[in-house]
């Protein structure tokens, strides 16, 4: 498994969207041109350069029925950016890799995404707001590494982390953001 993790967003620039997209292929230029802003292009350029770095094959990429990128004949890869930083993991089974910005979140939201025992977990917290954002990376995580998202998953996500038999999760914060990386067991 290799990581990358890209927390100077200082370098989101216009400036830097322009000297990026002569360096991937056109699949990639089309895909960041997509966006209508600098974050999106530049997050796309970038994850993609990211992934490259870590050996990823400069082929097209295909996608599965939920959205999710892949390569036919690997390796796995996955990818992630919030406001403060980009994420990115290959390895030679699946993976999931998820980063988000602290952010205030409402009691309704954590009610509605977090089972009892991460509700429990959010308000015995000193930091709840931290706690919150990690159990959602955890999450993501996972339902990338089964190539589903949230979105591919019956229900409601409070149950997704009831049942992770045969993956591995670790979750790591830091001032700015947490991230989650789930592999299998």
């Amino acid at each position: 498994m290799k990581i990358l993790i890209c927390d100077n967003m200082a370098l989101c620039t216009d400036a830097e969207v322009q000297r990026l997209l002569p360096l991937v292929s056109a699949q990639r230029r089309e895909t960041a041109l997509r966006y209508k802003h600098t974050f999106g292009q530049w997050t796309t350029l970038q994850s993609w350069l990211m992934l490259r770095e870590l050996g990823l094959p400069d082929k097209p990429w295909s996608y599965n029925e939920y959205g999710k990128p892949f390569l036919p004949d690997g390796p796995y890869f996955s990818l992630s950016h919030c406001k403060t930083g980009i994420a990115v993991a290959i390895d030679t089974q699946p993976i999931g890799i998820d980063i988000e910005s602290y952010r205030d979140v409402s009691p309704e939201l954590i009610e509605h995404t977090m089972n009892q025992s991460e509700q429990d977990q959010i308000n015995a917290s000193d930091d709840p707001i931290r706690t919150f954002t990690e159990l959602w990376t955890r999450k993501e995580a996972y339902v990338k590494y089964l190539g589903t998202g949230i979105a591919g998953l019956p229900g409601n996500p409070r149950q997704y982390l009831d049942n992770t038999a045969g993956a591995n999760i670790v979750s790591k914060t830091t001032k700015n953001y947490a991230y989650s990386i789930c592999t299998k067991q």
